[in-house]
């Protein structure tokens, strides 16, 4: 188990206990109680979790996972639909994405496609023009300069690093997208695609509006349950790019007429 496998662990066992004590952890991780020491230190910095004499207990506040901490889980599956999405990506294209561990192995695999990072045919303008409301893409992305990266502006939602609200809403409102890339929580071949939070679902079902496309990226885990807030109907999916891990609802969707990818 690596480092930030150890980290997503802890949180996730934190998140269950509320309280964690060094020995005990240790023990189940099968690491020594100095790396269990230095993993929590790290995750205190951080305002992960607050550090106790032996061990440490959850913040009051609530908190769902960072993307940085959550991308162990299901990242081979995330990485193959990350590439299977930036296929779709050519030059000059305006590409729209949201926030969370699958988009952001979208954007990593359209920021490293050789095709699109030579320059030398371009005159130095940027090969894809990128539009997200997710603060880590944005981050990730600024450095390379064949991307050009426009963010919406507005309120910074800590559980996904996606920026909801009246600003953001502004900005959309004012660009049109040839392709919207939407990670989704849920898909649901009767429900549609879906978040856990409204004002995410809100901002992201203006991200899909403004698409000409529409790609729902997913992994099979998020296949067939529904989820809080509808970001859109299934009939206005175009693709779903998922893996291999449910071909029954694959099935299903293509059924309805959405093209299925699995990778």
């Amino acid at each position: 188990m690596n480092r930030y496998e150890r980290h997503n662990t802890l949180l996730e066992l934190l998140a269950e206990r509320g309280r964690l004590d060094v020995d005990v952890v240790a023990a189940e991780l099968s690491v020594s109680a100095a790396t269990v020491r230095r993993d929590l230190d790290h995750l205190a910095e951080q305002q992960l979790l607050t550090r106790t004499r032996g061990g440490a207990v959850a913040h009051s506040v609530s908190y769902g996972l960072p993307p940085r901490y959550k991308s162990v889980g299901r990242s081979a599956e995330k990485q193959r639909i990350g590439r299977a999405a930036a296929a779709l990506v050519y030059r000059g294209m305006v590409v729209g994405l949201n926030g969370g561990t699958t988009t952001a192995e979208v954007a990593r695999a359209i920021a490293t496609r050789g095709d699109l990072a030579d320059m030398s045919d371009r005159g130095g303008e940027p090969a894809v023009t990128l539009v997200t409301n997710a603060l880590n893409i944005a981050h990730e992305l600024a450095v390379r300069p064949h991307i050009k990266i426009v963010t919406t502006g507005g309120v910074a939602m800590p559980q996904s690093y996606e920026l909801v609200g009246p600003l953001a809403r502004h900005i959309l409102g004012e660009v049109s997208l040839d392709i919207a890339f939407i990670g989704a929580d849920a898909v649901d071949v009767t429900a549609g695609a879906g978040a856990r939070s409204e004002h995410e679902a809100s901002i992201n079902a203006l991200l899909a509006e403004r698409a000409r496309r529409l790609v729902v990226v997913a992994d099979s885990s998020k296949l067939g349950t529904p989820a809080f807030a509808r970001i859109c109907p299934t009939d206005a999916i175009s693709t779903l790019i998922t893996d291999a891990g449910a071909p029954e609802q694959a099935k299903l969707f293509e059924e309805r007429g959405v093209k299925v990818v699995q990778v």
